[in-house]
């Protein structure tokens, strides 16, 4: 991912949404440069290409600057792709290519008292399946292409300036090295941890680095372990094994008694000390394909969006890599923002303000909640005095036995059991995701790859819906009326005939009735 920084602008003045801004009142700027595109995404790993081929897909015109050169691998630490983001890739035709790419993985074991059951889950993704970042990169590029998205590898943000009607990017790239200056008229930078757009903007990063010196590998077995992700610690280390099943194996390690830089030498030989400690075994482990070492921390920005400008993934939001929510948080920011900007930008909405600050009111919740998910698992595993172990052994013993309490938590690790607030007075489905319905038109999801609203209505139901809306009905002749939102979730719902509500809430949404 793009990693630059920038020095331009210090917190000045406040946007509509009232969030810093260093530049984006109409005196900070005036509009230079050529427009380029509707959006301007910076930074081309699994959110922005999500992104991007979102909003090309609804007709508008959009460029990624990369400054990886085209071609060189995004070998990061991601491997794990949850549930809800197979529901949201489903929803783009892009699910089950990747579930024939990657692993399936139905169970998994925690600290060798707790085995989490993912068949549970009511999805038509019962499993984590485990595929590493790159092939998500490739199916999400190919799809962004083939959709007329421009790319511009090897390209830097140098800074930015916006106005009130646009955003003037200063980008340069590597053929001529030369500073040039391109409008879009929204930006969104997906530029990693150190996000060069989160700079630009004057935007604080708070957080700490919550664990250091991690050793990450992928590698052949000569043992091979149990047919499921598996997580154990000992103390001093823990460790994670997982199946690609390609032969090769994800394994994660860490040691409280090997806390060196990031850029301290790393071998194998490391990390089958570290999984000797953590399960006993090192599975004669070989043939590593690459391997690294990392730190990581619990951040946050403050906020999402600085007038025309968005963050999204890891330039908003990093944390711990237990859980593996990381990637998935991210794609799944992508489909929140996407439809939005789509539908401001084709001017098919009430009020474009309102629609666009409401990325921040959904998504940066969930990313305060990931960190304290993700934060509070690695922290089990991390556990090291006797009153710390004592404590993890008593709530992998309650996960045991309170089955609800552990199917709530395998839902918000999957994704599914997040939800978004609804305004109150409202039906208790909104703002809740809508499972894979079967319609009379197919599944929902199939349905939904036209990238619109979808209302959905008893086979009787005399609603004719809107352009910007697909009308479809339940299989089952019977059941409550939806208007289900391009990301999956309701965006209104009524168990009975209610005209003037659906008259309002499409108007509100959809920006006509």
């Amino acid at each position: 991912m793009n990693d630059t920084t920038n020095s331009s602008g210090s917190t000045g003045s406040t946007n509509s949404s009232g969030s810093p801004d260093t530049a984006s009142s109409p005196r900070a700027a005036r509009p230079e440069g050529p427009l380029i595109s509707d959006v301007l995404v910076v930074g081309a790993g699994p959110t922005g290409l999500l992104l991007a081929g979102d909003l090309a897909a609804a007709g508008l015109s959009v460029t990624v600057a990369e400054r990886r050169p085209h071609g060189i691998s995004n070998m990061t630490r991601a491997f794990g792709v949850h549930a809800r983001t197979l529901e949201m890739l489903d929803a783009r035709g892009l699910a089950d290519e990747l579930v024939k790419r990657g692993r399936a993985m139905g169970r998994m074991n925690m600290f060798g008292r707790l085995t989490l059951d993912l068949n549970r889950l009511r999805t038509r993704f019962p499993y984590v399946l485990i595929a590493p970042q790159y092939e998500v990169e490739q199916l999400l590029e190919r799809r962004a292409l083939s959709e007329g998205v421009q790319f511009r590898y090897g390209t830097e943000l140098l800074g930015l300036r916006q106005d009130g009607e646009g955003v003037t990017a200063e980008l340069r790239g590597a053929d001529t090295g030369e500073p040039v200056s391109v409008r879009a008229r929204y930006l969104v930078g997906t530029d990693g941890v150190r996000s060069g757009v989160r700079e630009a903007l004057g935007l604080p990063f708070p957080g700490v680095a919550v664990i250091r010196s991690i050793v990450l590998a992928d590698v052949r077995l000569t043992e091979e372990p149990e047919d499921m992700l598996t997580v154990n610690g000992s103390g001093d280390s823990f460790a994670l094994v997982a199946p690609f099943g390609d032969g090769y194996y994800r394994v994660m390690g860490w040691s409280r008694n090997r806390q060196v830089p990031d850029t301290a030498p790393v071998d194998l030989d490391e990390l089958r000390a570290i999984a000797r400690e953590a399960f006993g075994t090192d599975y004669g482990m070989h043939d590593a394909r690459w391997i690294s070492r990392f730190h990581s921390d619990e951040r946050q920005a403050p906020a999402y969006r600085v007038g025309r400008v968005f963050l999204a993934g890891d330039a908003a939001h990093v944390h711990s890599p237990a859980g593996g929510q990381g990637m998935n948080t991210g794609l799944q920011d992508a489909a929140n923002l996407s439809w939005k900007l789509a539908a401001v930008l084709r001017g098919r909405t009430a009020d474009a303000e309102a629609l666009l600050d409401s990325y921040q009111a959904e998504r940066h919740p969930v990313g305060a909640m990931v960190l304290r998910t993700s934060g509070a698992l690695v922290r089990l595993a991390m556990a090291h005095n006797p009153l710390q172990r004592a404590g993890r052994s008593a709530i992998t013993r309650f996960l045991k036995v309170v089955r609800p309490v552990a199917d709530k938590a395998i839902g918000m690790i999957s994704g599914l059991g997040i939800s978004y607030r609804a305004e109150r007075g409202s039906h208790p489905l909104t703002g809740k995701r809508v499972p894979d319905l079967e319609l009379t038109e197919g599944r929902l999801y199939e349905v939904l790859r036209r990238g619109e609203f979808v209302l959905v209505t008893p086979r009787d139901g005399r609603v004719a819906a809107p352009e910007e809306a697909t009308c479809a009905h339940w299989k089952s002749g019977r059941g409550s009326t939806l208007l289900v939102r391009p990301d999956g979730y309701v965006a209104w719902a009524s168990d009975r005939p209610d005209a003037p509500g659906l008259h309002a809430a499409l108007t509100r949404w959809t920006g006509r009735a």
